[in-house]
């Protein structure tokens, strides 16, 4: 960064496995989390907490203004995955499925959005990922078309 830069970004990003399969079985969940979390600190980002369920992951962190979110969520997926597949957590091949929803932040927002990635279980069990997900691009007014958002198995 230049002298006389200054930045704040907070950026809440969301993803899944691919086919939205249910892979994230809380016993492995930490392993991962914490392995994303050091890919996030070795792209230069603040990792504030990574959270999710079986079906998708929430990651909240401090942009570092020089990496774009889309090469951040590239390295993510493409580290993680080689991490998941290096330690066999699963038979087969494990994919992150293609997309992601990125969703900024102000500073004054932190805590409530802590609060939320850190109560995943609980709030997933009143609500689903796709009406999480869908009520997050109408909240945040991004506009969508069902036939590009993930695969969604109701």
């Amino acid at each position: 960064m230049k002298p006389g830069a200054f930045t704040q970004f907070y950026i809440q990003l969301v993803f899944s496995p691919k086919h939205r399969d249910r892979l994230l079985v809380e016993k492995i969940r930490p392993r991962i989390f914490q392995y994303l979390s050091g890919i996030t600190t070795n792209l230069v980002h603040k990792s504030i907490i990574i959270n999710g369920v079986t079906d998708h992951v929430h990651l909240f962190i401090g942009l570092n203004p020089k990496i774009s979110v889309s090469e951040t969520v590239k390295e993510l997926k493409r580290s993680s995955s080689i991490f998941i597949n290096d330690h066999k957590f699963f038979p087969g091949k494990f994919e992150w499925q293609e997309g992601y929803g990125g969703f900024s932040y102000g500073r004054s927002q932190i805590e409530k959005v802590y609060e939320y990635i850190k109560n995943q279980e609980q709030h997933h069990k009143k609500q689903t990922f796709k009406e999480e997900y869908i009520e997050f691009l109408n909240k945040y007014e991004i506009e969508f078309e069902k036939q590009y958002l993930f695969e969604f198995f109701d």
